[in-house]
């Protein structure tokens, strides 16, 4: 049970039921990491277009954001962001538990493309030492292909997940997957 109090999806009114609607209808379930949002129902909504643009985004694909989210929940003690991203790279990207293993242990191990694993690497650089990028780690990141707004949206991942982890954490939201 979390800290603070929660709305269900079968007592949610207004805004939060439809915003828990699009939730359901796309994992099937309201996880209780985006249960504990109904505590603020627009921010929950702010923060479900987020998702949505992210799962949309036509360039970071699905195994590199669970990754980046991965190691970003690792580095911030967030077991359930850590448990669920894991679970995706196994169950939907075709990784072994072994290789998401090796993955938290060094990064630099993960199964993902050679231009996948540098703006994954990037942006573990940002979310570790963000002072010390500079302009030649993002022209290593152009001369692979990645654009600019690649870039921003990968470290933004970063940033939103580091924040989501902060709430989890905070206010102990359970696992539920």
């Amino acid at each position: 049970m979390s800290l603070i109090q929660i709305t269900p999806p079968e007592q949610a009114e207004g805004q939060l039921a439809e915003t828990y609607r699009e939730i359901q209808d796309l994992f099937g379930m309201v996880p209780n990491a985006m249960q504990i949002g109904s505590a603020s129902p627009e921010l929950l909504d702010s923060r479900w277009q987020a998702t949505r643009y992210f799962r949309s985004q036509p360039n970071l694909g699905r195994a590199l954001q669970a990754t980046i989210r991965l190691l970003v929940s690792d580095a911030n003690d967030c077991a359930y962001c850590v448990d669920f991203n894991a679970a995706m790279l196994i169950n939907t990207c075709d990784q072994t538990p072994e290789q998401v293993a090796a993955t938290r242990q060094d990064p630099s191990q993960t199964p993902l493309s050679a231009k996948d694993k540098a703006l994954l690497l990037f942006t573990l650089k940002s979310l570790h030492t963000p002072a010390e990028v500079n302009a030649e780690d993002v022209a290593a990141l152009h001369a692979l292909g990645w654009t600019d707004r690649d870039m921003l949206d990968a470290v933004t991942l970063a940033a939103y997940n580091r924040a989501v982890d902060m709430i989890l954490n905070t206010f102990k939201v359970e696992r539920d997957f």
